[in-house]
């Protein structure tokens, strides 16, 4: 403490030191992830981005081209770094384990905690968990930090767990949720029936009367692995009412009322004396009658008292809640998912995803007011969200009150560069960008079938389908698979666990080979070309990371993308399928149809 003055002082002389020559005092950064250059320029000649327009006329407008492959947690890392995908080694939301093919998250790791007293049943952790980020390269806030050039990063994708540096950070995608997911809603009913989820779970509610009782599931059991899951049981007392209702959970009561959510509420899931994991949730009662169907959001990392780190300095996320109020700490916090499911319908996802846009802007606007020298960046998700989820009518192929969701998305983000604006003089910089832009997505692909069907991907015993995760597959005969989003791997001898393409030359054949045959792919349904090009990813970039790329990057043409299915390494029986999830829109296509957009 007594050193405190001192090292202050030197700290405010280097920062002077370093702004010295430069040419601004603030820089400020606002992602608007998914925003499109096409739907942006209509709506600017419309009229209806003034914002935006007098940005572009007073400083400039550019088509910003994106990464290859074209998604989120590759781009953003090329955002932070500077670097290309082949030096921050990013290439998609999942990798493969090379081991056993098994996918496993791209951008970070969950430790158990390595030190572990066994006592009988219990496991006694000695030392915490530990959370490795498998993005490499240095992120400008931390080569800026080390100038004293004071940086405040919210959201910005790809920095779970966040690193230490000379400023303030709050993870952004790719942050778990307390369950360890990346984000699994819970659905509660009196109903019986067998419903199964792709993402999210289905739980019973017990009625008695006018009393209804069930149990929020949540994180494993730490102490006892067989114990499974702990759980925190709750209560909603119906009143006689069919519109409201009082839930009691933890110690607490809180209103319900049919169609709207609850604040945050905090949950407490204890294992033993001492023994605590907390979380926040939202409750939406969706109905009370004839069935009480209750939703529950992802638990979400409760940012007051984060199980894991998400914020650096650790306390900053503390900071934010009690100043702020609290909110959503989970990577893709937009439950995109509950809405695939039908366990909320659209207009709930609206609500939800402008309240986390809500939250978001007060962080920023608070990193704002207190800028007064120095980098202040924030990227907001609604944007994307809400086209992939509404773009079937953006294109017509739905109608209805929500038909102009997604105008009205674009028009909001204008408002907000307008506030911002507000914060610029002569001695600030503003940049406005996306990652990407966005198209259709109407029909999937499964290049794991369509691998089958040509002979590059071998099943046991003869059969047609496999999987999940590859479940079936003859790795022994088998040169080609696909996982993830991005494109395709080679079992490569030396690489994969059972690879059988011998690297160089047999490689290179074998991709030349791929190419010329996937390149213009057309669906014989609908007779339109569903590739529009395929790229080897070693003819893109060079660097050290290359090895943990897909060997080949595939460019769908506008309206397809790699199915839901091939995503997860499953063979279906069919090459093509239609799309029918209100996850509509996508961008997970050739990279050059999507470009993002840069005002500045």
């Amino acid at each position: 403490m007594l050193t405190w003055p001192v090292r202050m002082t030197w700290k405010v002389l280097k920062r002077r030191k370093s702004l010295a020559k430069a040419k601004v005092k603030r820089l400020i950064f606002v992602g608007l992830d998914g925003y499109d250059p096409r739907t942006a320029e209509r709506l600017m000649e419309e009229g209806k981005l003034p914002n935006l327009k007098r940005l572009a006329e007073q400083g400039s407008y550019r088509r910003l081209r994106t990464t290859f492959p074209s998604l989120s947690p590759v781009a953003w890392s090329t955002f932070a770094t500077g670097v290309s995908p082949a030096r921050h080694n990013i290439f998609d939301f999942l990798n493969r384990n090379l081991k056993s093919y098994l996918p496993e998250l791209s951008s970070s790791r969950v430790n158990k905690p390595r030190r572990v007293l066994k006592i009988g049943r219990y496991r006694i952790p000695l030392s915490r968990p530990s959370v490795d980020l498998r993005r490499k390269s240095v992120p400008f806030w931390k080569i800026l930090g080390r100038h004293e050039v004071d940086c405040t990063i919210l959201r910005v994708p790809i920095t779970f767990p966040p690193e230490k540096f000379n400023g303030r950070l709050l993870s952004a995608m790719c942050t778990p949720d307390l369950r360890g997911t990346q984000g699994s809603f819970s659905f509660f009913s009196t109903r019986n029936e067998k419903v199964t989820y792709e993402s999210g779970s289905r739980y019973p509610l017990e009625r008695n009367g006018e009393v209804v009782k069930g149990v929020l599931e949540g994180p494993d059991h730490p102490l006892v692995p067989e114990a499974g899951k702990l759980g925190v049981p709750f209560t909603i007392r119906l009143n006689g009412s069919r519109e409201a209702a009082t839930l009691e959970i933890s110690g607490e009561k809180h209103p319900l009322r049919v169609g709207e959510y609850t604040p945050w509420i905090q949950v407490t899931f204890k294992a033993g004396v001492a023994v605590k994991a907390r979380g926040i949730c939202r409750f939406l009662l969706n109905q009370i009658e004839p069935d009480v169907n209750l939703y529950v959001t992802p638990i979400n990392i409760d940012p007051e008292n984060p199980a894991l780190p998400i914020s650096h300095p650790s306390y900053y996320s503390a900071y934010l809640a009690k100043l702020l109020g609290a909110f959503a700490t989970v990577g893709m916090a937009e439950d995109t998912w509950a809405l695939n499911e039908g366990a909320i319908d659209e207009e709930a996802f609206l609500r939800q995803a402008w309240m986390i846009h809500e939250e978001r802007e007060k962080m920023f606007f608070n990193a704002l007011d207190r800028l007064r020298e120095g980098v202040a960046a924030c990227v907001f998700d609604a944007s994307d969200r809400i086209q992939h989820m509404f773009y079937r009518y953006l294109e017509g192929r739905a109608e209805g009150p929500l038909a102009g969701t997604i105008e009205q998305m674009y028009r909001r983000m204008d408002e907000l560069v307008g506030r911002v604006m507000k914060y610029v003089d002569e001695n600030t910089v503003l940049f406005v960008l996306s990652d990407h832009g966005f198209g259709s997505f109407r029909r999937g692909i499964n290049l794991n079938t369509w691998l089958r069907e040509n002979g590059y991907l071998v099943l046991k015993d003869g059969a047609e389908t496999a999987g999940p995760y590859f479940k079936g597959v003859d790795w022994s005969r088998t040169k080609a698979y696909t996982l993830g989003l991005a494109g395709l791997y080679l079992n490569l001898k030396g690489r994969e666990a059972e690879g059988i393409v011998e690297p160089a030359r047999e490689a290179e054949e074998l991709k030349a080979e791929l190419i010329g045959k996937l390149s213009g792919l057309k669906d014989p349904v609908t007779g339109e070309t569903a590739i529009q090009r395929v790229y080897a990813t070693n003819r893109l970039y060079r660097g050290p990371y290359l090895e943990e790329a897909p060997d080949l990057i595939v460019g769908y043409a506008d309206g397809y993308r790699t199915s839901w299915a091939a995503a997860q390494g499953i063979v279906e029986k069919e090459v093509f399928t239609d799309n029918s999830k209100a996850w509509s829109g996508d961008h997970s296509v050739d990279p050059v149809l999507v470009p993002g957009v840069l005002f500045s």
